[in-house]
């Protein structure tokens, strides 16, 4: 059972946040271990294995990334595993100038201002993948869910890199 199905929901890339909370939750009071305690062992089994899956189902679902990733994945886009392959040239070189330039920042007003391109830039391309996906254009998903990808990981990096910086200030 896929995760959308797992929490009732409709396979999408767009998920109203409440709704998600939701279904969630009453799933997730449904199977919930505590309230299996007395209960045989296989349906203690049971409702620890179906509350696992959805953890994972909405930890999953409620990222817009990795609810993009694993929307691709059921859609037939194949991504390298690792999350760190970029086999695109023109995002290597992107890749490559923003992580020297965030490399020579020396101020974390100076990283802020690289981390809120690349949280827009992630924005943009998070709204662009709907219209991707109603073309079924499977290269054009997968090299945006890979610079996507590129984005978050930069966006952690300028977090460590601000953090780094105070540090040193303080």
């Amino acid at each position: 059972m896929d995760h959308f199905a797992r929490l009732g929901l409709p396979a999408a890339l767009d998920i109203e946040a409440a709704t998600l909370d939701r279904t969630y939750f009453a799933a997730q009071r449904q199977w919930h271990p505590d309230r299996f305690v007395g209960r045989p062992p296989e349906e203690r089994a049971k409702a620890s294995t179906e509350a696992a899956a959805l953890n994972d189902a909405y930890r999953i679902l409620k990222n817009p990334l990795s609810r993009a990733v694993y929307f691709a994945e059921l859609n037939g886009v194949e991504l390298p595993g690792d999350g760190k392959t970029i086999d695109d040239p023109e995002l290597l070189m992107e890749a490559m100038e923003a992580r020297e330039a965030l490399h020579e920042t020396v101020t974390p007003e100076a990283v802020d201002a690289l981390a809120a391109r690349a949280r827009q830039d992630m924005e943009q391309a998070l709204a662009g993948l709907g219209t991707l996906f109603l073309r079924s254009d499977k290269a054009a998903i997968r090299k945006a869910l890979l610079r996507l990808r590129y984005l978050d990981k930069f966006d952690e990096e300028a977090r460590a890199k601000r953090m780094n910086l105070q540090r040193v200030k303080a």
